[in-house]
């Protein structure tokens, strides 16, 4: 378990004066004036602290929002995106060109898979799948033509975890770029402390917290941020993922609270996957003394944050599983919805939505039950009475006695 502490490191980025806002002002603008011709041709060759050109390049308060991610990300420098899938898109084009290669952990969000199972070969690119726990399997799939090693910190839907110090060695040996996706545990985990190089999140999850926006970060080096918006070549610059600067400004307010939201989630969480275990249900969670990634998430988490927000079980087959989730909704335990990271329990089957696009008989190898229900667990000052409604649920349904 790690000290650490990034909710410290927020607010760090503000500069009070005797005028200063308490919030950063909207910057409602898509171009910026100059004095003189001579200081907009200096921006075009680089980029100069506190001038703006163009939004699409950078604007003040996406500014100010990479700032404070950057700084609980423990990384030099951090771009802001129009989304999770912008991020990632960027990141993995900024590094690769046709010819090279991904190494991909197999157990990844369905939007991921496809964009690399799918999209990325049109462009030249191969991804090979594989185990990451395989640390072994790893280094035989590196090639002279690997770029990358991509994974997620906590996957999507099975709640793995990612060995990022030892992932990490095996990178750094052999020059490879390591891309881990944070979005399941923002503040519980901090990738680049262990080794990774570049951090994503889809900022619509966890970090914004109430579904409203689609938003995404990339947090890494100087050197890297200012490859991904150099004008004539970075990937966020010339592919445009610009995120709105009204939603940057509510995002950069909704994170001041975050500590507390994760705080909260993981302890409804850890209560919901313990008393669904004491029921005998099949329980996906890392909280768990039982579950096999408990020490291994133990040794790199945050001190304080718990173990996440995430909870997947197993209710044995699909048609229990749609049941289930009908009968939660009706119940008012939360909402059938895709997505995470919401004020109130979200739930889903995975094999028949976020994981969709993953081909069935690829489901089945990385062990994701068509009965498999994901719960993003909500923010309940008292999580008692929605097991309560839960166990009923399950109870007239036949999964537990």
């Amino acid at each position: 378990m790690k000290t650490f502490d990034p909710s410290t490191c927020i607010n760090d980025y503000l500069v009070f004066g005797e005028f200063g806002d308490v919030n950063p002002s909207i910057t409602d603008s898509s171009t910026f004036t100059f004095r003189n011709p001579g200081k907009m041709e200096e921006l075009f060759d680089h980029e100069i602290e506190g001038c703006f050109l163009y939004s699409r390049h950078w604007n003040p308060i996406n500014k100010y929002l990479s700032n404070a991610l950057a700084r609980f990300e423990d990384t030099e420098s951090a771009q802001v995106t129009s989304s999770g899938m912008g991020a990632i898109s960027s990141a993995i084009l900024e590094i690769c060109s046709s010819g090279d290669e991904v190494i991909s952990g197999r157990t990844i969000y369905g939007g991921t898979y496809a964009l690399f199972k799918n999209f990325l070969p049109k462009l030249g690119i191969k991804v090979k799948f594989v185990d990451l726990n395989d640390h072994k399997l790893i280094e035989n799939s590196i090639t002279d033509k690997t770029k990358i090693i991509y994974g997620e910190s906590v996957s999507n839907p099975l709640l793995e975890i990612l060995d990022i110090p030892k992932v990490s060695e095996i990178a750094k040996k052999y020059g490879l770029k390591f891309i881990v996706d944070n979005t399941f545990s923002p503040m519980i985990i901090t990738p680049v402390r262990l080794g990774a190089d570049i951090t994503v999140h889809s900022m619509t999850k966890f970090i914004n917290g109430t579904s409203d926006c689609v938003a995404g970060c990339i947090c890494s080096t100087h050197d890297f941020i200012a490859s991904l918006v150099d004008i004539t070549s970075g990937a966020t610059m010339l592919l445009g993922p610009v995120l709105d600067s009204f939603r940057a400004a509510s995002i950069l307010k909704n994170l001041h609270t975050l500590h507390l939201r994760i705080q909260k989630h993981s302890e409804n969480a850890m209560f919901l996957a313990e008393e669904f275990e004491k029921l005998g249900v099949k329980v996906y969670y890392p909280g768990l003394r039982s579950n096999r990634h408990h020490g291994l998430l133990d040794s790199i988490r945050n001190e304080g944050f718990g173990f996440g927000g995430m909870i997947a079980i197993d209710a044995g087959d699909y048609n229990k599983a749609a049941q289930l989730m009908t009968r939660m909704q009706e119940e008012k335990v939360g909402y059938l919805a895709v997505s995470l990271g919401y004020f109130k329990t979200l739930f889903s089957s995975p094999g028949h939505s976020t994981s969709s696009e993953i081909p069935e008989e690829e489901q089945k190898k990385m062990g994701l039950s068509d009965g498999l229900v994901r719960f993003s667990i909500g923010l309940d000052n008292d999580i008692q009475p929605a097991y309560e409604k839960i166990k009923k649920c399950m109870k007239e349904i036949n999964i537990i006695k």
